[in-house]
């Protein structure tokens, strides 16, 4: 009886034969795994961008602070763009002072209730330097401090006395104070904006960047002075911090009901207010992402399901060029099973290499954004390992039939072939 070859030994012979008909036809493998390569790439590509932007999101989201929420006018994440729904949003009413006022008593669940108004930007000077015309002008009430986790470095922040008297006073971001006064502190002195004069208060600990853009280059002034000057139709946005994560949707459900009775809002009728949070901002931008990803994996598919077709021709092609060898194989003892086997191999290992390259250039271009973000750089091993998978599923479905054609030759019409 003949010995059985192990299946270790029949996989490396049939692996070897198939790198050595690969690197026989270069140019020809290299053109056929391209498609693979596009395929993969696109994938890896937008996972790696979409997961780098979802880290930078997650990681630097405390922008509104602990279990804190924001109530406005529009929502945060804005997809929809009939002329309907955005009249469905302008129709809404503004927020007011006086209702944040009213909010601020009522909510007796909250720890605090601030009001953030952004309602310029322009240059800012001062006796020693003077800044690029980005400089944001914030109206903020004195609570406000805590609901957007600023903390005081130098001086102290706005309070009540400041609102009750609208003073011209100010507290700058980090960044803006050293632009400003780059040889001493900023505590006391004078700073122009667009003309408008404030006295220096505060200078706030630096929060680092956010998108990539900076967030301490900014001038918190007064709500009252703000609407003074800009006027009462100003646009404003409310900030309730709850005292606790456990107290979170307590305080949240309560504001709503609050609200609603402020507004007047019909029973059943929808909220005409949108309440934002870090979760929510989080949740609206995976549900974007996802379908992002879903777009660029149909992309993918079809350029894959293209490749396969290549892949197909190739190996059609191939089995011709090397019926006398498939003769030969057969002719000394080969079975159906080890030409199957040799083949199939081959159309996989095409599809891997297409796919490792997918892979490493996806990774390598996406992560220009974690570059730009200034954020370590992203590996998507789960999107990796999936191109990977589809890949050899691609090689498989596409070469067993040019593979089964090979094993089903005969024999004898094999060896004569020319």
């Amino acid at each position: 009886m003949k010995p059985r070859i192990p299946l270790g030994t029949e996989l490396r012979e049939a692996l070897g034969m198939a790198f050595h008909a690969i690197g026989a036809h270069k140019l020809r493998s290299a053109l056929t795994l391209l498609g693979i390569l596009i395929g993969v790439f696109s994938i890896i590509l937008v996972a790696t961008a979409i997961q780098a932007l979802q880290r930078n999101i997650e990681r630097e989201m405390a922008q509104l602070g602990s279990h804190t929420f924001q109530i406005q006018r529009f929502p945060a994440i804005h997809v929809e763009d009939d002329d309907e729904t955005i009249d469905q949003y302008l129709r809404r009413k503004r927020f007011y002072l006086d209702t944040a006022r009213q909010l601020e008593q009522r909510a007796t669940l909250a720890r605090h209730v601030g009001v953030v108004a952004e309602v310029d930007r322009g240059e800012a000077a001062s006796d020693y330097g003077k800044t690029p015309p980005t400089v944001s002008l914030r109206g903020m009430s004195a609570p406000a401090f805590e609901t957007r986790s600023l903390v005081v470095e130098e001086g102290r922040a706005l309070a009540e006395s400041d609102e009750e008297a609208s003073r011209p006073v100010a507290v700058l971001g980090a960044d803006l104070a050293k632009k400003l006064f780059p040889f001493g502190s900023a505590l006391g002195q004078t700073i122009l904006f667009k003309g408008m004069r404030f006295s220096v208060v505060g200078v706030l600990q630096p929060k680092g960047s956010l998108f990539g853009s900076s967030q301490d280059s900014f001038i918190a002034v007064p709500i009252t002075w703000v609407l003074r000057r800009y006027g009462r139709e100003t646009p404003l946005s409310i900030q309730v911090q709850a005292p606790s994560q456990e107290a979170f949707p307590d305080v949240m459900e309560q504001t709503r009901g609050v609200l609603r009775q402020l507004r007047k809002t019909p029973p059943g009728a929808p909220d005409d207010f949108e309440i934002v949070s870090n979760d929510s901002l989080i949740t609206q931008f995976r549900t974007i992402t996802l379908a992002v990803r879903a777009g660029a994996g149909i992309i993918s598919s079809i350029a894959l399901v293209a490749a396969g077709i290549g892949i197909m021709n190739i190996m059609l092609v191939s089995v011709t060029e090397r019926t006398r060898e498939i003769g030969i194989r057969r002719a000394i003892g080969a079975k159906k099973r080890n030409i199957m086997t040799q083949f199939v191999l081959e159309a996989v290992v095409l599809s891997e290499i297409g796919g490792l390259l997918g892979v490493v250039l996806g990774i390598a271009v996406g992560n220009v954004v974690p570059i730009l973000l200034k954020v370590p750089a992203v590996l998507p091993w789960d999107w990796a390992l999936i191109g990977l998978g589809v890949c050899s599923l691609v090689g498989v479905v596409f070469g067993t039939y040019p593979a089964w054609k090979a094993a089903n030759l005969d024999p004898i019409e094999s060896l004569r072939y020319e």
